[in-house]
């Protein structure tokens, strides 16, 4: 099997997906994750598109990169323009890069639709452009766009666009399936072709995901014979997204022995997709294969027993290959190997069997009224240490009292609470922004002066969710709080008919998972 260089378009292709955006400063840290994972070439933006790109590449330059080249991207020249005076291409010379990427039309139907020119015209820009800036540069590659739309219409005038790139000096011909409706068999056809012709040159695939095939097809065009893979990170792009360069990346090493990042950066994968994530801003991925959250997590009774006699069972890696890690969920589909593996993971041991099933029929019992213990680990944990007698609560609540007063839409409420903490009663209250604000605040400020390792827990998500919709106002409520001390980060769980008191519940045992880990 041929080597595989990975492209990574993050930066620029990424970038155009819908609710991303990187200030210069995150694309120079997202420049250097990437880096770290031993991807060859970073496509950095289009330095002649906008202000942000080009600050990059003038910042950029006082990086050192250990394992990537870094690539500035732009258009061929206009039409009424020379190099010498185009200043998309003198942009890019200016950008100073190693590597640029001129994107030229392939579709004639966009020669003659977007850029209103002949398609000989056209072909001489391609040319043109590409012989300048080899002149000037290591390497240029051309990006073939919408080549096999072009190829699938008019197949002559598609192969003359590469052939034009070709003899002006390209490095690499980039296949582009810029609309993301191509197939696998079709990709393959089409690359086999230019294979044919371009023996010396870096043949590339870069595809998007609009028919959800952009793993898939990029994968195909390796078989096919292409040697270069562009992809985003996270798949982020414009519209569906780009094709998922973890997804490529991981099924290339592990699945078809082609080792494109280094064997030991394989397990930074994980961590890589997850610090973009975060500094994109966005919604977590839980369902991405190789790199989310769920891509382990084991649910079913059945499914867990087989896999705590074999991973292989249900799972077609080990985790830990990718920076991942196994997961076992419980609710109330578990069977008791779901709950024997948390206890192991949590090191409690002295549980008996007959303890063991009682613990099942509680936890179904609680999420058959409303409970979901899934992704709430931290109020589990304190589930079943508290039922076997492993931690005693240090928190008890004797009495609320909330006034919410709204006279103009900004008025604070306020809440009174009393605690009975080392057999001590204590009162305090405190005002907030709205009922569980207050509550939240007034608490707070009685457990510090008890516990003064509270002070750096902070509430980094709040989630509420109605779990029994038929009866109106009366239904049942799902508060969900994440909470963080600067080091971790747990999730505790509270249900009731009164959203109050179901926030209440999240919040007290977000405070005594605190004090349970702390203290073990």
């Amino acid at each position: 099997m041929n080597n595989v260089d990975v492209y990574d378009v993050t930066l620029r292709d990424g970038t155009q997906g819908e609710g991303i955006s990187f200030s210069v400063e995150d694309k120079i840290r997202v420049a250097h994750k990437i880096d770290e994972l031993g991807i060859k070439y970073i496509e950095g933006g289009w330095p002649g598109s906008n202000d942000r790109d080009e600050d990059f590449f003038k910042k950029i330059k006082y990086e050192k990169l250990i394992n990537s080249k870094l690539a500035a991207f732009g258009s061929t020249r206009r039409a009424n323009n020379n190099c010498d005076n185009d200043p998309n291409v003198q942009s890019l010379l200016k950008a100073e890069t190693n590597v640029i990427t001129i994107v030229g039309k392939t579709w004639d139907f966009h020669v003659n639709k977007a850029l209103k020119i002949s398609n000989e015209q056209n072909l001489e820009l391609i040319f043109d452009t590409i012989e300048y800036l080899k002149k000037r540069t290591d390497e240029v590659f051309f990006d073939a766009e919408h080549f096999f739309d072009g190829y699938k219409t008019n197949e002559k005038y598609s192969i003359s666009t590469i052939i034009s790139a070709i003899n002006g000096g390209a490095d690499g011909i980039i296949l582009c399936d810029t609309n993301g409706g191509s197939t696998p068999w079709e990709i393959d056809k089409a690359v086999k072709m230019v294979k044919e012709f371009s023996k010396n040159k870096i043949l590339g695939i870069h595809s998007h995901n609009d028919s959800d095939l952009g793993v898939a097809n990029a994968l195909q065009a390796v078989l096919a014979g292409a040697n270069q893979i562009q992809g985003t990170i996270n798949g982020y792009g414009e519209r569906c997204g780009n094709a998922n360069l973890c997804s490529i990346i991981a099924n290339l090493n592990l699945k078809m022995n082609i080792e494109c990042i280094k064997k030991e950066n394989l397990e930074k994968l994980s961590e890589v997709s997850n610090f973009i994530n975060e500094l994109a801003n966005l919604p977590i991925n839980n369902k991405l294969p190789f790199v989310g959250k769920s891509a382990f997590a084991h649910k079913g009774g059945i499914h867990v027993s087989a896999v705590m006699r074999d991973t292989s069972t249900y799972e077609h890696i080990e985790p830990e290959l990718v920076g991942n890690k196994r997961r076992i969920l419980v609710s109330d589909l578990s069977g008791r190997s779901n709950i024997s593996y948390k206890l192991d993971e949590l090191g409690i041991t002295n549980i008996n069997e007959n303890n063991l099933s009682i613990i099942l029929q509680e936890l179904k019992k609680l999420e058959n009224n409303g409970y979901e213990f899934e992704n709430v680990d931290a109020s589990f944990e304190l589930f079943v240490k508290k039922f076997s007698g492993n931690y005693i609560p240090k928190i008890e609540l004797l009495e609320t009292e909330i006034n919410t007063r709204q006279i103009i839409p900004s008025s604070d409420s306020f809440a009174k609470v009393k605690v009975k903490i080392n057999n001590q009663i204590i009162e305090n209250e405190s005002s907030g922004t709205g009922p569980v604000n207050a509550l939240d605040n007034a608490l707070r400020k009685t457990l510090i002066k008890e516990y003064p390792s509270l002070k750096d827990v902070e509430l980094k998500d709040y989630r509420v969710r109605v779990v029994s919709g038929s009866k109106g106002t009366e239904s049942l409520v799902r508060v969900i709080i994440e909470s963080s001390d600067k080091k971790t980060s747990w999730s505790t769980i509270g249900v009731s008919s009164d959203i109050v008191e179901a926030s209440w519940k999240a919040l007290i045992d977000s405070f005594e998972y605190k004090l349970m880990s702390q203290a073990s």
